[in-house]
């Protein structure tokens, strides 16, 4: 298998600065080394993998900064960082796809903030993956699993209105949703990345007219293939909020922020 993997790491990582986070998610250290790097890392230790590419930021001049800041580092790994998409992430993973070396066989996708994928977790996609021309990771779904729908009624009913007037009650203009079924999670899975697909199936999922989707998966789905299932990992998990970078350090078995985002935090986030 000739295996190129395509990273997206385009996002400009605005709910987790939402959260409270002082510089971009990608930027933050894991072990000593930032999330980025770590997760590049996971793959350049895979005989299959001959070619990585990174979707950076669309913005000319970020996709510069982001260049500066990693080109060196992600080159000496073997990945090379290509402009990405403006909106979506399916822009990235299409303008990705142009710069795939025609001898690659199978194309991975995988989200730059997934950091936590195991070396066993790649192994076991692979090797489906030569049997499977779409395999995708996923786990079981723990929880219930509830469809429900938003209504004009006020969440918080008998907030103060003289707060809500003078703009202190936030909660007052939030609306009520209520549960409309329960779905059986017995036939529920939680998607994970990377997706692996054979070269001409994902560039055929591509050159379909409308690619909004969830994930590349969706789009295999929609030329009527099969997507195979592969037991996913549940330390796998994307960094999405600061609370999920605590999980990841855990997960990897790393304490505390170890400086490897290095420089300003506040400086290091204007950069993306």
């Amino acid at each position: 298998m000739n295996l190129c993997v395509i990273i997206a790491a385009a996002g400009s990582s605005a709910r987790y600065l939402a959260a409270g986070a002082v510089r971009h998610k990608l930027e933050e250290d894991l072990g000593g080394k930032i999330v980025l790097q770590r997760t590049i890392e996971a793959f350049t230790k895979h005989d299959a993998v001959r070619s990585i590419i990174i979707a950076g930021p669309n913005d000319p001049e970020l996709l510069s900064a982001f260049k500066l800041r990693h080109g060196d580092k992600m080159g000496l790994l073997g990945a090379k960082i290509i402009q990405g998409g403006q909106s979506h992430r399916y822009e990235s993973i299409a303008a990705a796809l142009t710069h795939v070396p025609a001898d690659a066989t199978h194309i991975a996708v995988h989200d730059a903030a997934r950091p936590c994928i195991s070396s066993e977790l790649l192994d076991r996609l692979v090797e489906m993956a030569t049997l499977h021309a779409a395999v995708i990771p996923a786990i079981a779904c723990p929880d219930t699993v509830k469809r429900v729908k938003q209504t004009d009624e006020p969440a918080f009913p008998n907030d103060d209105p003289v707060a809500a007037i003078l703009g202190d009650a936030p909660r007052s203009k939030e609306k009520l949703r209520v549960v409309t079924e329960t779905l059986d999670r017995t036939l529920l899975v939680l998607v994970q990345t990377p997706q692996i697909f054979e070269a001409g199936l994902l560039r055929r999922a591509y050159a379909q007219k409308d690619l909004t989707s969830t994930d590349d998966a969706a789009l295999v789905e929609r030329l009527g293939e099969k997507v195979a299932i592969c037991q996913g990992d549940v330390r796998n998990i994307k960094i999405t909020t600061p609370d999920d970078l605590i999980m990841a350090r855990a997960a990897m078995g790393f304490r505390g922020d170890g400086g490897g985002g290095g420089g300003d935090q506040r400086s290091a986030m204007k950069r993306f």
